[in-house]
């Protein structure tokens, strides 16, 4: 397991310290995860294990509270011209960098031009179609676009727009700098094995939701990279970790117990749904993805796996997200209905002796290969036969894609488990926009549609757009909603942890945490 240090704790070492400077112990919180980051530069990854790193290093111009709406944060006032095209922002006073330089609007002109130059940032779609970035002065500056872009300001509280200092060095910046203006400065990634971060003394917290208006008061973070889950409830149980992911199946144990808390985090934005290869059969029918929804019981499924720690989620949209209603949604769903699943596949000519014969792709984690083997058994009682192949998220993305390329292929077409993560309904337009995410699902009509949802900057005809993509997705049985959420939203935390709080969208936040001793 690499870089995973037992033995000499971390308590032992600072309180050596504390003996021989006579200085009190620093406050040092462990937080273990499966997994790594993939880069310390905003603009060079897309996983959530970056981003919630990104939180505590960088900051950004606006902050979600914990509704998941805008509000003001490092901008402490914005302003949008009558036709929709420019924006213009001023941003607070005094915020510094983690180099001691002051934080200004040419800091946000570096990240911004930085975004859409000659190695763009992996989600400069998410940006807008902007043009310019014009400096007014060091506390003032312009943001002109080229259409009216729905979705910018919500943008601006996601860790994807996190605001980076211009002096970092293009050489190093991401694999083993990042100077921002966050809660904590970057001390050492070592990659495999733990971020170390240490307090910023200048912080001061301008928009996010929690009480703590300075610094953090822990003096250290560490996020280490501990991928065997027993291996973590271990070390959160000897006290040589303090918050970490737990394993589910430990989940109910652990609550009886009381030795440790447990946070389940709300409005994680994220969705995990059926989608389709329509490019060959048996998915070019609708009637066959129908069949699928109509055969799978998602509320079922996840009772027996997840208890009360997930939602059935009926809209392709998760909830939290603008535009995700329940109701709405249910409209256009498709509730357990094996008998129905079993009328559609007849029309289709299956039946028990000529059964439905199709490939399910599902990712690794979370225990989504019980849930598979739980759909799988659904879909066997109506007649369609499903493997199931397991995979790292990052290959079954390929693999989809891969699929929906290949109309020519003799094999039956395959369907997904599919998730994604997202603060606002664009989500839909780089899913399904032409050329889509994965080459799925596509037609003139839809892009149409959402063209609209991106370009209608009032709420409530933006609401009104949205749900016309809502309802063509789900008519079209092409986006099948099934739980919300889908990975990494429950925390264990030891008891001597004080304050710890998950706010929207998954974004751990560490500025109210503090570390008694019982």
């Amino acid at each position: 397991m690499s870089g995973w240090k037992l033995g000499l704790g971390r308590s032992v070492l600072v309180g050596a310290f504390a003996l021989c400077t006579g200085a009190a112990a620093a406050e040092e919180l462990v937080w273990a995860r499966y997994g790594d980051i993939d880069s310390l530069d905003p603009h060079r990854a897309t996983s959530t294990l970056s981003m919630q790193v990104w939180d505590q290093i960088y900051d950004t111009l606006l902050a979600f509270d914990m509704d998941g709406k805008a509000q003001p944060n490092m901008a402490e006032s914005w302003e949008v011209s009558d036709d929709g095209l420019s924006y213009t922002f001023k941003l607070h006073d005094g915020i510094m960098c983690h180099d001691d330089t002051p934080f200004d609007a040419n800091d946000v002109k570096f990240t911004i031009d930085r975004a859409f130059g000659d190695s763009p940032s992996l989600t400069r779609t998410s940006w807008g179609p902007i043009e310019s970035v014009e400096v007014i002065d060091p506390l003032t500056f312009e943001v002109s676009m080229s259409s009216k872009f729905g979705a910018f300001l919500p943008f601006l509280a996601d860790s994807f727009s996190s605001m980076v200092c211009d002096s970092n060095t293009a050489e190093t910046f991401g694999s083993s700098t990042g100077i921002g203006t966050g809660p904590f400065k970057l001390v050492e990634w070592v990659k495999g094995d733990e971020v170390v971060l240490d307090a910023n003394p200048d912080f001061r917290n301008l928009g996010k939701p929690v009480d703590n208006e300075g610094p953090p008061h822990i003096d250290r973070l560490i996020v280490r990279t501990v991928p065997e889950a027993q291996t973590r409830l271990a070390a959160l149980r000897t006290g040589e970790v303090d918050i970490a992911e737990p394993p589910f199946d430990d989940i109910p144990a652990i609550e009886d117990s009381g030795e440790l808390d447990i946070v389940v985090a709300d409005n994680t934005g994220q969705n995990v749904f059926w989608e389709f290869t329509i490019s060959r059969p048996p998915f070019d029918d609708i009637r066959a993805r129908q069949a699928v929804a109509y055969a799978t019981d998602p509320q079922m499924a996840i009772d027996i796996i997840y208890g009360g720690l997930s939602q059935r989620e009926w809209c392709p949209i998760a909830r939290g997200v603008f535009g995700n209603d329940q109701e709405f949604c249910k409209q256009f769903g498709y509730p357990y209905d094996p008998e129905k699943a079993t009328e559609l596949l007849t029309e289709l000519g299956y039946g028990p002796d000529n059964p439905l014969e199709t490939t399910m792709f599902v990712w690794t984690g979370g225990n989504r290969h019980k849930l598979a083997e739980i759909f799988q058994a659904q879909l066997a009682e109506v007649g369609i036969q499903a493997s199931i192949e397991i995979m790292d998220i990052g290959t079954m993305n390929a693999r989809v894609k891969e699929q929906n390329e290949s109309p020519d292929d003799p094999s039956p077409g395959t369907f997904d488990m599919m998730t994604w993560g997202w603060y606002d309904p664009d989500i839909l337009y780089a899913l399904w926009h032409s050329p889509g995410a994965y080459s799925g699902f596509q037609t003139p009509e839809l892009d149409a549609m959402l063209e609209k949802t991106r370009t209608t900057i009032d709420e409530e005809e933006r609401l009104v757009a949205v749900q016309d993509v809502i309802k063509y997705l789900m008519e079209n049985a092409a986006h099948i909603g099934l739980y919300t959420p889908g990975w990494e939203w429950v925390f264990a935390v030891r008891p001597e942890v004080e304050g710890f709080k998950v706010g929207p969208f998954l974004h751990p936040i560490f500025l109210d945490v503090q570390m008694t001793t019982g």
